[in-house]
């Protein structure tokens, strides 16, 4: 009994099985989340190293290269790029891709952790950690409250913060801006100098009066009491009346004698303001498994409560940015259009099939086979994001072939005056053989994805999941539910019956598909007869095509960028200037910004920067997210209103380099899609290089923002020791250097109790005392006989700059240059560059390579056009195994090329470039259009197998085929309307993908039903040929036998 029969004969069984598909599909959707991308972590590891007060240089030749060397032969490891700031190391490590990150990982923990001891005794211990985007805030909220700055700030990082780091899902909260509390002791470096007394002895002394012992209990009887000793200062009049000396004279020196003891506040370097109001700005990052959706709505939710639970304060919080809308409303505008191919595809299936009947029975194959997804996608880990939702939205089309194969089938034997039972069994196996093909050809070119390790085949791993499982499920469906449904319901139709406007409607229908199918065949029957002139005329069509490419008419790029409505405006000022300045002009910078009509609102992060690794605050940037109106209230181009913005703020801030980003859809700003790595022994050599290419690049149209990684570094004094002068004076470099740092520095160890909270106590020179050179010279040291030295008695001081930062990259000096892009697609400028710089005759000894976006574009072409030639032959090999031939496959693909033509020319007409998603859909396009050459090869195989000649046969499959392959081929082109017309949230991504599938489809469809046959025909001439001449060859082997 075959599957048929048995859905057919026992109903109840499939009636149960599908009933529990449908419940756990269900449960499942109600589980899945929503990401704006599938969770992938890269194959990247960084190494961070604070070594606080050193110099770039410091940092790179006494951690950074130690910790190169020390990871130069571990496994596993591509590529060593590294970046030495001030005070901070950094040491990126790229991964090969079949290499386990955990494994690494741990390699590289273990080699760290024995370097440690050859790494300078300040520098803290190598942070070893994975470089994830999903670690990227989620939201970035707005703080305001009824009290002072510093009270403010103590509520939220002590009470308010530690509820919003308790919700399910939250990984971190931030705090950006604010005033934090401090206990500011300044000292006065006359009278310390006075008294004989070091920096080094007052702090020694704070530390030792400010600590708390839990010096034992007491019993009595049956009680016991615990004794505590509480040390730490809770009174500013306790820290002032502290003796930190004893005079030459033997009276007490207290604090309140040397220094100025104040309850005051950090030094502010960073302060956050939405639309011009200052407030404390509140960042969430979630958890890496975490859905960011989720995430989002239980911290508004909570920020809701709080409001409410601190209304006293008058406690209010404003969401300025938040990713996961985006998100969110990506994921809707997929639904949407997923909504609208369901109907456009069941509105194809009504015209063809002249009846709601009919189109309910196909159409049913859609839940039954999307159900099914959602488990796979639950028990995987999925979550519903911009790659599973396109796969739903895309496979729309394919889930109803199998079923509009079956059952048009079914209905053919029905016309033959079959009961409704024996059609629908007769129908199906007849046909069973061409669907089981149809579907393993549109699967097949997917499971390549499932074994990829690289980004893109993480990426593509859940879509590729999606349309296979969905597929399979779809022809389960239509061998057991179509013909069933079939059995039970289906009855030949009789359109001269149908009566009014419909029955009008699908008459006319039926007499064009007629007189279409006389067209055709009288079409067919010319080309068959021209075989040459038709293959040539086909064969320069595809070429043309071709030449779309190599005129610039279809671009490159690794994804086209969204449009999420709003853009960065990063501002960098002279090194020299203060963080109060730097406060003031870019306050005039959001001023200007908000008064454009087109803009929505201004956040603004000074002193701070959006990049997922975040550097610290820094005195000269700042940073301002431009959020503008949805295109229905202004229509502007994002891109062209940041353009503009830019210019004007540049006229009007001269003296401001001003530079406009768009922000990533995981948060954050996006990298420029332009960037190269030079590389060389001599780092001055290699800069050199870098600028001469920058202005060459300037040149290019379309590229703009070029900026060189190594900058002008700030102003420094350089303090020269006389180590000689140092010994004769008593003084050691630890000291010397351990005395400047708390000095110029300060130290914040001790600290002060207010209640439950605890606050900093910073032991620093008075401001006055620590303005210029000539205060640094004055500094004062104790040495060991008690005696009073000045640091201008045993060292000289000079001005200096120093480097802002220094790169590597595999272990040799480099300098990363880069550019933003403007109106021309990112691969174009980068072949345009390339171009030019092969005209440079650069240094041999300087390497150079591409990153970035690039490198990720040329990445995933490869690895689509790996996949795209496995595609093929898995194909061809699936059509082997199935027919039992190495010919009539090999006829089939012809199917492929013809489906380029239309997949290019939409392209170019769409003004769409060749990116990550339109690799995708030609990939996908190959399984589409290889089911209508399967129809007509499998039906003119049958055809001659009951004494047809070939032509006859090909004339007879194509008219019969006919209308099966114009069903399904508009079911899919009117199913991937949607996608290539969207708009709103990620619509960018998916239109190229949208276009290349109706292109591809539609050319297949118009030229497949042609070429196919034509092909087929020469290749049983061929056929032919050979065999007469094998007969003959025996014919004349039998003549010398008989002589």
């Amino acid at each position: 009994m075959t599957l048929t029969e048995l859905a057919i004969k026992r109903p109840s069984l499939l009636i149960v099985l599908f009933l529990v598909l449908a419940l756990g599909g269900i449960m499942s959707y109600n589980r899945l989340g929503y990401e704006i991308l599938p969770r992938f972590t890269p194959q990247l590891l960084t190494i961070t190293t604070v070594y606080p007060g050193a110099a770039p240089n410091e940092i790179e030749s006494q951690v950074t290269k130690k910790i190169e060397d020390q990871l130069s032969n571990q496994n596993g490891i591509v590529s060593i790029n590294s970046s030495s700031f001030e005070g901070l190391s950094l040491v990126s490590l790229e991964l090969s891709n079949d290499a386990s990150l955990k494994a690494v990982k741990q390699d590289v923990i273990a080699k760290i952790n024995s370097l440690q001891s050859l790494l300078p005794n300040d520098a803290q211990t190598p942070t070893v950690s994975e470089l994830s985007f999903n670690d990227l805030p989620v939201l970035r909220i707005s703080a305001t409250a009824d009290l002072t700055a510093t009270q403010f700030f103590s509520e939220l990082k002590n009470r308010i913060i530690p509820q919003l780091s308790q919700l399910d899902g939250v990984g971190s909260v931030e705090l950006l801006g604010g005033e934090e509390r401090e206990i500011r002791v300044n000292i006065n470096q006359d009278k310390i100098s006075a008294y004989g007394i070091s920096i080094l002895q007052v702090n020694q002394a704070i530390n030792n009066a400010n600590l708390d012992f839990p010096t034992g209990k007491i019993e009595a009887g049956k009680t016991q009491t615990v004794i505590r000793l509480t040390g730490k200062f809770n009174k500013i009049e306790q820290l002032k009346d502290l003796i930190v000396a004893t005079s030459r004279m033997g009276g007490t020196i207290k604090l309140q004698d040397i220094a100025e003891v104040i309850d005051s506040k950090k030094d502010i370097r960073n302060i956050n303001r939405l639309n011009g109001k200052e407030a404390v700005g509140v960042q969430v990052r979630k958890r890496t498994d975490a859905n960011s959706v989720a995430v989002s709505k239980a911290v508004r939710d909570k920020i809701a409560e709080l409001e409410n639970k601190y209304s006293n304060i008058n406690l209010k919080f404003v969401v300025a940015i938040d990713t996961s809308s985006f998100s969110l409303e990506a994921a809707e505008a997929v639904q949407h259009d997923l909504l609208i191919a369901i109907l456009l595809v069941a509105l194809v299936m009504l015209i063809f099939l002249h009846s709601i009947r009919n189109s309910f029975i196909v159409m049913v194959a859609v839940p039954c086979s999307l159900v099914t997804a959602f488990i796979i996608m639950y028990l995987a880990g999925y979550t519903f994001n911009l790659m599973t939702l396109l796969a739903m939205s895309l496979v729309i089309g394919i889930l109803v072939d199998d079923s509009i194969v079956v059952l048009e089938n079914i209905y053919r034997h029905l016309e033959m005056g079959k009961d409704a039972r024996t059609a629908a069994i007769d129908g199906r196996n007849e046909i069973g053989f061409t669907a089981l093909s149809i579907t393993l050809v549109d699967v097949v070119v997917f499971v390549p994805f499932l074994l990829l390790t690289n980004t893109t085949g993480k990426l593509l791993a859940p879509f590729a999941a999606v349309v296979v499982v969905s597929t399979l499920m779809s022809l389960f469906v239509s061998f057991t539910v179509t013909p069933w449904l079939a059995s039970r319901f289906a009855k030949a139709e009789d359109v001269k019956t149908k009566k009014g406007v419909w029955g009008r409607f699908v008459r006319s229908l039926e007499i064009g598909i007629e007189h279409l199918s006389h067209f055709y065949a009288a079409a067919l029957s010319r080309c068959l007869q021209h075989k040459t002139i038709t293959i040539l005329f086909i064969v320069a069509m595809i070429m043309g095509a071709g030449q779309l490419v190599r005129f610039g008419f279809i671009g490159d790029e690794f994804v086209k960028q969204g449009d999420q409505r709003e853009f960065i405006i990063k501002l960098e000022y002279d090194k020299s200037i203060t963080f109060q300045q730097n406060n003031l002009t870019t306050k005039q910078v959001e001023d200007f910004l908000r008064e454009k009509p087109y803009v929505k609102s201004v956040f603004a992060n000074v002193g701070g920067s959006s990049d997922l690794i975040n550097l610290g605050n820094s005195n000269n940037q700042s940073e301002i997210n431009v959020k503008i109106y949805p295109n229905e209230i202004v229509e502007k181009a994002t891109d062209q209103a940041a353009t503009e913005c830019q210019m004007a703020l540049q006229r009007q801030f001269p003296q401001i380099k001003i530079t406009s980003a768009k922000p990533s859809f995981l948060g954050g700003n996006e990298d420029d899609p332009i960037e190269i790595i030079f590389s060389g022994e001599n780092p001055d050599s290699v800069l050199a290089v870098v600028k001469s290419v920058e202005k060459t690049v300037r040149k290019i149209p379309g590229a703009i923002d070029t900026k060189v990684s190594i900058k002008e570094g700030f102003p420094e004094v350089n303090v020269s020791l006389d180590r000689d002068k140092m010994a004769k004076l008593g003084l050691d470099i630890n000291l010397v250097g351990a005395t400047m740092q708390s000095a110029l520095a300060g130290n914040d160890k001790a600290k002060f109790r207010d209640g439950f909270d605890e606050y900093d106590i910073k032991v620093q020179l008075d401001k006055f005392d620590r303005r210029n050179e000539a205060d640094v010279a004055a500094l004062s040291f104790i040495n060991n006989k008690g005696q009073t030295i000045r640091l201008d008695q045993f060292a000289s001081l000079s001005y200096g700059i120093s480097a802002s930062k220094l790169e590597r990259k595999n272990r040799r000096s480099s300098v990363t240059f880069k550019s933003q892009v403007l109106g021309t697609p990112s691969g174009n400028v980068a072949d345009a560059i390339q171009a030019e710089m092969d005209k440079m005759n650069l240094p041999k000894n300087i390497e150079y390579s591409w990153a970035g976006e690039i490198k990720r574009s040329k990445d995933s072409t490869d690895t689509l056009l790996a996949v795209l030639g496995i595609a093929i032959i898995l194909i061809y090999l699936i059509m082997v195994a199935l027919y039992d031939s190495f010919i009539y496959p090999f006829v089939v693909l012809f199917s492929i090329p013809v489906a380029l033509i239309g997949a290019l020319l939409a392209l170019a007409l769409a003004k769409s470039s060749f990116s990550l998603f339109t690799g995708l859909g030609i990939i996908m396009m190959l399984g589409l259009v290889a089911k209508n050459g399967i129809l007509i090869v499998d039906f003119t195989n049958q055809l001659k197998e009951k004494g047809l000649n070939t032509i006859d046969a090909l004339m007879e499959s194509g008219k019969t085929r006919l209308r099966p392959i114009l069903m399904t081929t508009l079911a899919l082109v009117f199913g991937m309307i949607p996608i290539a017309i969207a708009k709103g949230a990620g619509a960018e991504w998916k239109n190229g993908l949208g276009w290349v599938l109706i292109g591809g489809l539609t050319s297949s469809m118009l030229l497949t039903l042609i070429i196919v046959p034509v092909v087929y025909l020469t290749v049983d001439n061929i056929k032919a040929w050979f065999g007469k001449l094998g007969a003959n060859k025996k014919k004349i082997e039998r003549m010398s036998v008989a002589k």
